[in-house]
């Protein structure tokens, strides 16, 4: 599985959608069932995944798909 196969796989846990669905235009604002819970879902589960322990700073700024994917990117994870 790639990493970014990885990546699409937490969005599709947390939120219960379909790979297909994830994209740019996926974010809390796109996304009725965004909230803090299912945020720091996603952030446990890129930590646990990715073997990262991410700066508050990303916690806060992990509000959208492509947000994530940049915040894995300057911590060294290749998607």
């Amino acid at each position: 599985m790639t990493n970014l196969e990885k990546y699409n796989d937490i969005f599709a846990q947390v939120f219960n959608a379909k790979q297909e669905e994830l994209g740019d235009h996926y974010s809390k604002e796109t996304v009725a069932a965004w909230d803090s819970v299912h945020q720091l879902n996603i952030i446990s589960l890129m930590e646990e995944t990715f073997d990262l322990m991410l700066a508050p700073e990303d916690i806060m700024a992990c509000t959208s798909y492509n947000a994530g994917k940049e915040i894995l990117s300057r911590n060294g994870v290749e998607l």
